[in-house]
């Protein structure tokens, strides 16, 4: 790999990168440079770029030859920045070093900080700084963080070593040993070094930022890493730079501070300075939860109960520099910003910004009111949610009306209600979820190891940290609830129980948190609807203001309808009607009609089934007011509505009136080796015209029916899908019974029905034919369920077992019954799209599977010009933000794409 360029200063108000190079400098040296270059107080340093990780991974483990030489030309220029010298005994530099990937991965890669201490720069640090204590406290962090991440030796081993000497001084917090114990405890770190690796910890402070680098690059593979990219669709080519920045100190005495701040409060949007900080601290303390963090402000100290005193009241000069600085990059990038901070010896340095991650209320509630503000226009406003987030807007809070049995109250570190069964562990969690159980992890503090458990559990717990803690941001990038810093509740990992208020919990006891008050409770408690009004009112009308695809529901029953109306559907994309046979008696009157033996008998059990369809339908008409009902015919194959025990056969035999013989070999005959590709969909019309022709009286009768009492200008459309053809003959066969029972029931209503027919396009041959096929069909619905099946030959039911295989080694980047495939099932519909409309210009088409709620789907829907896509109730908010946003996107690739043009006439005539 040819690079001119490996390494990246910033510093001294100037600096090599800019935002805009996240993908070479990670986020993190990316947002540095942004900031040295606009002047803010930065330490220095320089960044190692991603295409250096990429190399590493290519080469064993080995760097570019001419990488060593920009490092060491690096370090000298950190030097004469800040008048220091890295291993000096004199004016000792000091270096942190740091991931960052293009994306934000909190706590999932590694960190070291006060690399190039030894036993002799130490003591320069204690001499220069006047304070021996801060000296070797930070010595002692430096070989223990080395040790773990560097050299992958067991933390738990120095922990016991730093609990045994605070015990031995008689205090509790860190910050309470003296100097000679932290000495002490340097010496015993080194010790326990050399007797778990064999060789004296390195001196050498080059050797050090050599394996520091080297442990960062190695940590974008560690197992938390992947898993945190797997969950977020993080691709592993991306890689993470490594940024060496000098030290500053937060834990030089009671002048100095740490902290970790969002520009807005990233729990619920709101427009307040939100953060913690410590005195006398290292960043570690603040996200770790060791300590119980201090808040920034007055107003939230008041509002947490926090008794400690707040930022803004112990160096009231850094905060309003703080403030400042918050304004600023707020107005710089656009965004809510996630900061962290270092006071050393009361001046101010900001050693990171970068977005913000929030829920999905914040996101919500921030995008409007920067648009409101001016800050940013509608149209970004729109494109600053992610569709997925969404679903955290769509779900059931707890009922303020439902009892609780409050035991105890922490902070509300991500909103949402949860409910499940305690597991202690993040292992234990992801077990009792992968066996169906609504899971709860407590914790008494979580850790980047925990992902796994976080990501399979309902909810979150923690009885140490604060709303900056390990656990408050990570539960809300997953969009999961967190209470946090529940400091009355005692967990003991090794009895697996929890105890507060003189109750004690084992696990698998039911528990509920809500994230939104911090309130944890006995039991399960009720939930109700969310409510969705105000912002999301506000952010999905500016969405529709741009977007060209229409949105519609999948849906069957009178309440999934109104569900789909109330969050915005444009009308309904698919009926299952089989779905409306399969409760109580309509189950006996369907099994009667297929247990018929003549074509009489058959009609006879088809008329109980026509009125409830048509009951059905004319609720779901009068529901969409209007809108268009696609309804497709029956599908499924017979076999699924015919019982398989010998009791059940009993049952109907005895409820019909018909021998049990006639039961068993009328089940014999219909069952199949492989049904779904058998007797189903408009073969069973084919083979029995008169559950088609049923099947069309209850939509026409009930189409009629509703209309007669609709508002002006909202007559019922009905739409008659039929499924699963293959050959154009087949289309025109069921076109002549369904224009034939429409006719019928317009003489005898009296009345003059607006309906189209259509067929659904799910079978390869069905792309293939579709110029055929459009000569019939007045519009295409793409099956894109069924269509995945036959175009890969893979069940949807089975192929769950090994797809996750396939994932993982990269054969698919998605499950493609979840993501559309575009290089196979894509390329098969726009191929139908193409020649259907070439056939019929104009002619309407869209999809109706599951892919239809799918933000990736939607926007090949859109790149493939359909009119609309239809998805389940509760995704049509989801549907209705990624079609805006694949509206907005494919303007601009046609306006880029236009500017070229031009251009490019504009060169030709000067030429």
């Amino acid at each position: 790999m040819a690079a001119s360029k490996w390494v990246y200063n910033f510093g001294a108000g100037e600096a090599d990168g800019q935002a805009s190079m996240k993908e070479l400098l990670g986020g993190k040296g990316a947002n540095l440079a942004e900031m040295a270059s606009i002047g803010l107080p930065v330490p220095p340093g320089f960044t190692l770029t991603t295409e250096i990780c990429t190399y590493f991974y290519e080469h064993g483990e080995t760097y570019p030859k001419e990488l060593q030489l920009e490092v060491e030309k690096a370090v000298k220029l950190v030097e004469q920045r800040t008048g220091m010298v890295f291993g000096s005994t004199a004016k000792p530099l000091l270096f942190s070093v740091r991931s960052g990937a293009r994306a934000s991965m909190p706590g999932m890669m590694d960190t070291v900080l006060n690399l190039g201490l030894n036993d002799k720069t130490v003591e320069s640090l204690a001499n220069e700084s006047g304070d021996r204590r801060f000296a070797f406290d930070s010595y002692r962090r430096f070989i223990q963080m080395y040790s773990d991440v560097v050299m992958g030796l067991d933390a738990s081993h120095f922990e016991k070593l730093l609990a045994h000497a605070k015990q031995k001084r008689g205090v509790k917090q860190d910050c309470d040993l003296l100097p000679e114990d932290l000495e002490e405890l340097s010496s015993l770190f080194k010790a326990q070094y050399h007797l778990e690796v064999g060789t004296e910890f390195p001196e050498d402070p080059l050797e050090q930022l050599w394996g520091a680098i080297g442990a960062v690059f190695r940590s974008w593979m560690n197992q938390r890493a992947k898993t945190y990219r797997r969950l977020n669709d993080i691709p592993e080519s991306w890689g993470t730079a490594v940024t060496v920045q000098a030290m500053v100190f937060g834990n030089m005495g009671d002048a100095c501070a740490t902290g970790v701040a969002f520009t807005r409060n990233p729990s619920n949007g709101v427009n307040d300075f939100y953060g913690e900080f410590l005195v006398n601290a290292q960043g570690e303390d603040v996200v770790a939860g060791i300590r119980t963090p201090q808040e920034l402000t007055v107003a939230a100290r008041k509002s947490h109960g926090n008794e400690l005193p707040s930022l803004e009241e112990v160096m009231p000069e850094v905060f309003q520099e703080l403030m400042g600085i918050r304004s600023r990059l707020e107005t710089h990038f656009k965004e809510m910003q996630d900061i962290e901070f270092t006071v050393q010896k009361g001046k101010l340095y900001m050693l990171q910004t970068r977005t913000g991650k929030r829920t999905a209320h914040a996101a919500l509630q921030i995008a409007v009111d920067m648009a409101q503000e001016g800050l940013i226009s509608r149209q970004e406003a729109v494109m600053r949610l992610k569709p997925g987030q969404l679903d955290q807007l769509l779900h059931p809070t707890l009922d303020p009306k439902a009892e609780k049995q409050i035991i105890a109250k922490g902070l509300p570190a991500s909103p949402g209600a949860a409910s499940g069964r305690i597991a202690f562990s993040a292992d234990e969690a992801e077990r009792r979820a992968k066996d169906g159980e609504k899971v709860l992890l407590v914790r008494i503090e979580t850790s980047p190891d925990d992902i796994h458990g976080m990501h399979s559990a309902q909810g979150t717990l923690t009885t140490r940290g604060g709303m900056t803690s390990h656990a408050a941001v990570v539960a809300r990038g997953m969009g999961r609830p967190c209470v946090a810093g529940a400091g009355d509740v005692a967990v003991n990992y090794a009895n697996k129980t929890m105890s507060v208020g003189g109750m004690t919990f084992t696990e698998g006891d039911r528990l509920t948190i809500d994230g939104l008050t911090g309130e944890i409770m006995a039991g399960e408690v009720p939930t109700v609807k969310p409510q969705l009004s105000g912002n999301f009112g506000i952010i999905m009308s500016w969405a529709d203001e741009v977007r060209t695809m229409g949105v519609r529901a999948n849906a069957e029953t009178p309440a999934d309808a109104q569900q789909a109306r109330d969050f915005g559907a444009e009308g309904i994309g698919l009926v299952r009607t089989e779905h409306m046979f399969f409760e109580g008696g309509r189950i006996v009157a369907m099994r009667e009609m297929i247990l018929a033996s003549n074509e009489n008998d058959r009609r006879a059990a088809l008329a109980k089934l026509l009125d409830m369809q048509r009951s059905d339908m004319i609720e779901l008409f009068r529901i969409m007011d209007g809108r268009p009902v696609t309804v497709r015919l029956l599908d499924p194959p017979l076999h699924e509505f015919i019982p398989h025990s010998e009791t059940e056969m009993a049952s109907l035999a005895s409820a019909a009136g018909i021998p049990l013989d006639f039961v068993r070999r009328r089940a014999a005959e219909l069952r199949e080796t492989n049904p779904m590709l058998g007797h189903r969909g408009c073969r069973l019309a084919v083979t029995y015209p008169e559950i088609c022709e049923m099947q069309c009286r209850a939509i026409f009768e009930a189409a009629a029916e509703a209309g007669r009492t609709c508002k002006k200008g909202c007559a019922p459309v009905a739409e008659v899908m039929v499924p699963l053809v293959a050959a154009v003959e087949e289309l025109e066969l069921l076109k002549k019974v369904i224009q034939t029972t429409a006719e019928q029931v317009q003489m005898e209503q009296k009345v003059q029905l607006t309906y189209k027919i259509g067929s659904m396009v799910e079978l390869p041959r069905a792309c293939l034919q579709a110029g055929h096929l459009a000569n019939g069909a007045e519009f295409f619905s793409f099956g894109t369920n069924d269509l995945t099946q036959t175009t890969w030959g893979l069940s949807r039911d089975d192929a769950g077992s090994f797809l996750p295989e396939y994932k993982s080694k990269g054969i698919v980047p998605q499950d493609p019954f979840v993501s559309l495939d575009q290089q196979g099932v894509g390329e098969l519909i726009k191929l139908a799209v193409e020649r259907g409309r070439a056939a019929r210009p104009g002619m309407k088409m869209g999809i109706c599977g599951e892919h239809g709620g799918d933000p990736a789907s939607i926007e090949f829907c859109q790149q493939a010009g359909l009119d609309y896509v239809s998805c389940s109730p509760f995704r049509v908010p989801i549907a209705r933000l990624a079609a805006a946003q694949s509206a907005m996107r494919e303007a601009q690739t046609q306006k880029v794409g236009a500017d070229k043009g031009y251009r490019s006439e504009q060169r030709a005539g000067g030429a």
